[in-house]
Parts: C-alpha cells; structure tokens; sequence
C-alpha cells in the first residue's frame, strides 16, 4: 500500500512540477505557493529509500537527466545551469553543494592583461610591406605546378602571447549542519523548467535544493527546505578558488549582514570581476562575518533558525562590448561592475519577492522561449533507469529514442541558457572551469555550428550574436581588412575573441590562421535569421549593413585565377579550414562568398538600399567567380580548384561540403545558375545529381569522424546531418548514434576524445540540428523566384517511426507542425506569418520523391496536406 501511494504522489509531482508554468501559470500567486507545499509536503512523507525510479519530481514526460549519487567530476557528472550573463556546474552534493561559478565576460588576456594587445594585426605602418608580401604569395601559389606553396611564414600571420580565454569564476559552497548517512538520494535537470534539484534524507528528515538561473533577473539562486517540523539545522554559504585552477585567491568580504562581495582579478594583471552573493531567510536569522586573520579577507554567512533559505547571486566584469572599438582604442574597458551589481541585486524583483514568485517567473520565461517549438520521437520515457546507467547501455545503429529525444531537449536546454547574454554562446557555452580552456573557448567553427538549430527550431537567441559582431568584429576587422589585405571597404575576421581578428599563431600555420571567409559563414547566419523571420526592421538596422559590409570585403578580395588562366574569380591565398595546403580557389571559399552574394541580391530591396553601383558590382562578380563545385578524379567533389584530394583523407572538417550542410551550394545545386563555368577548355555542365553523387563519395572517403586528426563529436554530428541532407537515414542515424555512444559524458556533455576532456558544445548543439534535418528539410535557394523545396522526412529511421514535430519554423516566416506514423506522415499544417513583409516564397512540399502539396506564402495562409 505504501508503494502504491508513493507512485500515486510521486506521478502527482511529477505532473505539477513538469507542467508549473501551464497548470500554475493561471492560479493566483498565493495558491500557487500552496500548491507547491502541499504536494511537497506528500512527497516527502511518503518518501522511502527508492533506487529503481526516478526522483519524485522528476518531469513524468522523462523530459531530464537523473542520477543516484552526487557527482565527482566536472565534465563528466556536474549538471549546468545558466541565463546567458551567469552560468553554474552542480555535482548535486547533500549536506555540503560545491557550486561552480561562470560569469560570461570573464575571459583571461587580451588587453586587460596586456595594454598593447592589438588583436593580432600588424601595425599601421606595414601595410605597404604586407601588400607587397600578399602579391608575392598569390605569385607563387599561380606559378606553382600544382598551385600550392608550403608556407606564409611572413608578417600576415602575428603572434600575441596574450591571447584570451574564458575562464570560470570560483565555487561557492552552501554547508548543512546535518548529520547521519543518507538515504532516498536523487538529482535531477529538469528540462521542462530548466531547474536542477537535488534531494536527501538524513534521519526522519528530508532535504530539497534546488538550482536555477534567472534571465529576467540577470541572476541565479539557489534553494534549501526540509520536511523538518522546525527549522533547517544551520546553513554557511562561502567562497573559494581553490578548485578554480589558476584563478588568483579574491577578496570576500561582507557587502552587509547578508551579502558577500567577491572581488578579484582573473590575472594580474587582468580583468577584474566581482560576485555578490545575498542570502533570504524568512523567520531565520542572517548574518555574515569575516573570518579572522584571513589574508586576504575571508567571509562566510551563516543562516540559524529559518525554515528555508535560499542564496541569489549577480557577477559581472568591467568588460564593455562597446569598447571594442577605435574610439576606446580597442580597450573593451568598462566601468567598475559594483555599482551596475548593487542594483541589480537590490532590484525590486529580487528583493521583494517569496521564493516562489523567483521560480515561477524563472519557469515562465524559459518555457516562453523553449516551448515555442516541440518534438516527440515515439519515445518511451525510462523512469526507471538512471541517464548515465542508459548511456552506458547505448549502443550505436542500435539507438534509444529516448535518450536521443532527452539529447535534443538538452542542447535545446543548453543554447538557451548560454546564448541570452550579452555575448554569444562560445566553444564551452558559458560553462568552464579553471582560468584556461582548450582553445581558449574560442570562436571558430562552434561559434558557427553553435547556432545552426535556433531557426529552424524556433529558439529566439540570436540578438548576442549579431550584438556581439557588431560591435567587436566589424570595428577591429576594419582595421585587420586594411593593414592586413589592404582592402579598405568591410571588415574581416579569423574566427577569434576579444576583437583578435588578425591571424593567430606563428610561423607556418596558416591551415589554422589563413580563415578570412569566416566572416562570411557568419553572415550566412544574419541572412538566415532574416530569411526566416521576415524582420524588415533587424534586417534594415543590423542585418543588412553587416552583410554588406562583409559582401564588400570580399569583393575587393577576388582576384582573377592565374593560374588556369580561365577568367574565374577566386580567393588566394586560401586554406580549406585547418587543413593544408595553401593555395587558390578553395570550394570553401567559393561557396560561402557564392551564398553572400547571393543574400545581397535577395536582401537589396528589402533593405531600401538605393546603391545599384554596389549591387551591379556583386552581380557581375558572382556571375564571374569560381563557383567551388567541381568534380575530381577519382569521382568526389574536389576540396581545392586543382585536383588534388586523396581518398585516404579523413580529416575532421567537412570544408569542402560546406554547400551541401548547413550550406545550400550544394544540396540547392542549379546547372543553369552553378553550371556553364569555362575550365580548361570545357564547361563543367555537372547535373545536380552528379554534384549530390561527388558529394556522397567525398562524405564516404571522409571516414565516421575517428581519423588521425581527432575523435570529436562535433565532427561526427556534422557528418550525420550531412547524410541526413543526401536523404540517408542508415547512414545519418548510425553516425548520429556513433556520437551519441562514443563522445557524451554522464552528464551528455560532448567530449572532444571518447571519456576525457575537454568539453566542446558545438556537438550538444549541433545536435538538435542534425535531428531536424533528418525529419524536415528546406534549404536556401540562390533567388527569392525560385521555390522553396520542403521535404518531410527526408532521412527518417526507423526507430522514429512514429512522431510529431510541432512549431518548425521555415524560410519565409512560415510555421510547421508535423505529425507521422509508421515511418510515414500524417498530416503537415503550414501556417504563414500574418506579415511577411513583401516576401511571398512559393513553396512546394515534397515527401518520398513527391511532389505532396503546392502553396504561396501569402501573409496568414494555412495550408494542410493529409496522407
């Protein structure tokens, strides 16, 4: 009887817990605090020592990850919380929680370590030099047999030993005076409202944290009740870097009787950060103290006699996006982040408000952003086994639609709560420990891959990212545009951070510096948001005079090929992305600068830009450059113009196939528009078909991601929305379950070698990308005249046989909501925004090679097509 009604309460929580911000939602305030404590109330006086079910409170849906013990490793076990500004790693510990602390703009170097950090260019004076030096390289590359050179060895690529990283922010640690072994223990993230919970039993009594990161409220805080008839035994809240590795010991003092104040400097010297720390505890006393002798100061809080308490904190830096740019002299120096932090924490929302009202509104917001999009997979949830007992269990090509389905939410989960802040999500999130990180936590192709699902997913996150180019790659890629290429119109960068837009590194490394159309791949991503949302007003002021200025850059930048002497525009010097050699007219290139100029043509009127001049320049110059599609010996679609790929060749980028994903030069490949182009005496007139068959070839030669060069779970990520996009599910779901089983920790964070770290996000959320494409396909098109292709479930396993998919968003600011059975769809409703400014697509939808259903998306249409 017990048993029965633990089940009966537990699936009560369960239900009220994962559904708050529905059922609670329309309840007055008061009566939602009531509910909540009696349903906790029954829980924990029915609960007994469990270990075959999940946690009571854990989502029903199974929409989360839980464990039965506390977590012992970073990477593999702590679970994340975040809110774009904050982030935070939870082991989930019981009578002591060591929290891990992330502040988004606390990065190590660049100029706050050393004042004459350039970001990695060349100084004023050596532009006239690196001209001549840039004509001597393109000499060489076209004059050589096979146009490549061994080396850039010159002033173009300037090493800064000041290079930055993200670095984490210390830990805090809650303590409970609380003795006695412990029973009935649970953690959980509960990815319907983006909480993390932990509870225990000690004696009679039983505990719950819980966990979270406020976005409305730029903080995050954490929870402690008992079940106990009086209050909690005595709680300390405290702060250390001893675990941080590297970061200097801070100042902790006391702010008041309940607040610490963490001030200290990443580096010295470096960027200064502070954290505040402040304690509520109804009916309880409060008070801080500075621990005596402590050199530097010390602080800890101490909470008696309350019957719950919780713990909200703010940090920030005096980094300023705004001053990234000439008239700060590239400083990024802010303001002193005390004052701006005081208000935050003594703001009115934080102040005033119970416990409660902090979640509720915490659960509202995120579900406002996650709950605009759904996916089912058919999947079952397992309540009954542990997250890191299934992923033990996974097996590739075998599968588990649950776990998989949990996978998507979760890098859903993950994108939202690091790219809200002021800067975008970076190679870690906003989660890292230790005051240096693999690659500095850079921004290279994660940056990209980062963001491949939020439109297509209908996540709205994107505004950091565009901010954070605005304002800190344009400026400085001015610069490195001038002194670097001499081109005095746009910008570039290199895919780096803290405005370090000039190549990085030393010596002959130009596989990992020579990336000037990183720009462009970004502005893909500006086009996209565009293309999918209709926003006329983002497009008009941000959007637009982005992309333009990087279409001018590039413009400037083609050069005639030398070498075939066939009249084709190309770039050179050019490296297929971290991959040697150096040469001329690499596909990479010259499919993104394609899809560039493309998005001029197609973006010019709705920008009211009036300079024709410019945009007779792009057509002219599209219609003359190489277009990077190109058909090699041995059958596969060449990486570089000369013939040079090897079949042996599997390194970790898809470079070269960036057109056929996310890019649309390949999977959109039109012979009257890409064909016709003069090459050694021929026209290369490739049918579609030929170019998706080189494609194929090239992603089979191109290995499952374990090459020599790495063992990531990005690179197998990418590969399986490759054969998602070449309509091959075997292929897409054996690969996207080889990630799964090879690369996801415990905590299904992505490692970057199978088991040990570092920790990469671009694979969590890449992920979410790669599933959508296996189940909704419609790529970009070179002009707005011609149709949209939408192919439902173009790459569908069999193991999702059965589903639904609702709120996709599609190009032309069109909803879709799909639903499927055995293995086939059901129904499809295409719903069109009520404005789409001007921008009518014709669409046609395609399933099994069909043609299923025809529209045009005129502003509110509704178009439903049943099997």
């Amino acid at each position: 009887m017990a048993s029965i009604l633990q089940s009966l309460v537990a699936c009560l929580w369960a239900s009220i817990i994962s559904t708050s911000s529905r059922l609670l939602g329309v309840l007055p305030l008061s009566l939602q605090m009531w509910l909540r404590r009696v349903v906790n109330a029954l829980v924990v006086a029915t609960l007994v020592s469990v270990t075959s079910s999940a946690p009571p409170g854990f989502p029903s849906s199974g929409n989360g990850l839980w464990y039965t013990a506390p977590g012992a490793v970073w990477y593999e076990n702590f679970l994340p919380i975040g809110n774009g500004y904050l982030a935070a790693m939870l082991p989930g510990g019981t009578s002591q929680e060591v929290t891990q602390l992330n502040i988004e703009s606390l990065w190590s170097g660049g100029p706050f370590q050393d004042p004459s950090y350039n970001g990695g260019n060349s100084v004023p004076s050596q532009q006239t030099q690196l001209a001549q030096d840039m004509q001597t390289i393109r000499q060489a590359i076209f004059a050589s047999s096979n146009g490549t050179i061994d080396s850039t060895s010159t002033r173009l690529i300037r090493y800064h030993p000041y290079h930055s990283s993200y670095a984490g922010a210390g830990y805090l640690y809650a303590t409970v005076n609380s003795a006695g072994p412990i029973s009935n223990y649970g953690r959980w993230l509960d990815l319907d409202e983006g909480v993390a919970r932990t509870t225990w039993s000690q004696g009679s009594t039983t505990f719950l944290r819980e966990s979270f990161c406020s976005h409305p409220l730029q903080a995050c805080v954490q929870y402690l009740n008992s079940t106990a008839a009086g209050p909690l035994p005595t709680v300390t809240y405290a702060y250390s870097v001893a675990e941080e590795t590297g970061l200097p010991t801070p100042n902790v003092t006391c702010l008041d009787d309940k607040t610490l104040s963490i001030r200290n400097y990443v580096a010295v010297p470096g960027m200064l950060y502070e954290l505040l720390a402040q304690v509520e505890a109804p009916g309880g006393s409060v008070s801080c103290a500075v621990v005596a002798g402590s050199n530097p100061p010390n602080a800890t809080i101490t909470v008696t006699g309350a019957a719950e308490a919780w713990i909200s904190w703010v940090g920030g830096t005096d980094y300023d996006m705004q001053a990234g740019n000439a008239a700060s002299n590239f400083t990024f120096q802010g303001a002193d982040p005390h004052n701006s932090l005081v208000s935050l924490l003594s703001s009115a929302n934080l102040m005033s408000n119970s416990y409660e009202s902090l979640l509720l509104d915490h659960i509202a917001d995120y579900t406002s952003v996650v709950g605009k999009f759904a996916l089912s997979l058919g999947q079952t949830p397992d309540l009954s086994t542990p997250t890191d007992e299934i992923l033990a269990s996974y097996q590739t090509y075998v599968g588990n639609p649950y776990l998989e389905w949990v996978l998507f939410n979760y890098g859903r989960y993950l994108l939202t709560s690091s790219a809200r802040g002021t800067l975008p999500a970076n190679l870690q999130g906003k989660w890292a420990d230790g005051q240096s990180n693999s690659w500095g936590a850079d921004s290279n192709i994660n940056i990209q891959m980062n963001y491949w699902s939020a439109e297509m997913g209908n996540l709205d996150v994107a505004e950091s990212l565009f901010n954070y180019i605005e304002s800190t790659w344009a400026p400085r890629g001015a610069e490195t545009a001038l002194v670097l290429y001499n081109i005095s119109q746009g910008w570039v960068t290199h895919d780096e951070t803290f405005g370090h837009t000039g190549m990085k590194l030393s010596g002959n490394s130009a596989q990992w510096a020579d990336y000037p159309e990183s720009n462009a791949w970004m502005m893909i991503h500006a086009w996209d948001h565009f293309d999918y949302t209709n926003d006329v007003q983002w497009w008009k002021s941000q959007g637009w005079p982005l992309v333009k200025s990087v279409a001018s850059f590039h413009l400037e930048k083609l050069i005639l090929d030398l070498h075939y002497n066939d009249n084709t525009l190309v770039t050179a010097p050019c490296n297929s992305p971290e991959q040697v050699p150096i040469t001329f007219g690499c596909a990479h290139a010259q499919q993104l600068i394609w899809q560039l100029f493309n998005a001029i043509e197609k973006g010019f009127n709705a920008a009211g830009d009036t300079d024709t001049a410019f945009l007779n320049d792009i057509l002219a110059k599209r219609e003359q450059m190489d277009k990077g599609i190109r058909v090699g010996w041995w059958g596969q679609l060449q990486e570089w113009k000369f013939d040079m790929d090897q079949p042996n060749d599997t390194h970790r980028h898809l470079s070269h196939l960036i057109g056929l994903y996310p890019g649309y030069a390949i999977a959109s490949y039109s012979p009257a528009i890409q064909g016709g182009l003069l090459y050694n005496g021929t026209f290369l007139n490739y049918t579609k078909e030929q170019v998706l068959d080189a494609a194929e070839i090239s992603l089979i030669h191109r290995g499952n991601g374990t090459g020599p060069d790495a063992d990531a779970g990005w690179e197998k990520v990418w590969r399986a929305a490759a054969w998602a996009q070449l309509g091959n599910e075997s292929e897409f779901y054996k690969e996207l379950t080889y990630a799964i089983e090879r690369n996801f920790a415990p905590n299904l964070f992505d490692l970057y070698y199978p088991g040990t770290p570092p920790f990469q996000i671009d694979a969590n959320l890449g992920y979410p990308a790669a599933v959508l494409n296996a189940l909704l396909q419609a790529p970009d098109v070179a002009s707005l005249s011609i149709p949209l292709q939408v192919t439902l479930l173009p790459a569908l396993p069999s193991t999702w046989s059965s589903g639904e998919m609702k709120g996709a968003r599609i190009r032309g600011g069109i909803t879709l909501d799909l639903e499927w059975s055995n293995g086939k769809p059901t129904a499809a409703t295409f719903t069109v925004d009520s404005n789409v400014a001007g921008r009518q697509r014709d669409v046609v939808v395609n399933y099994g090679g069909n043609v299923v259903g025809e529209f045009t998306s005129n502003a509110g249409t509704t178009k439903t097509i049943t099997f």
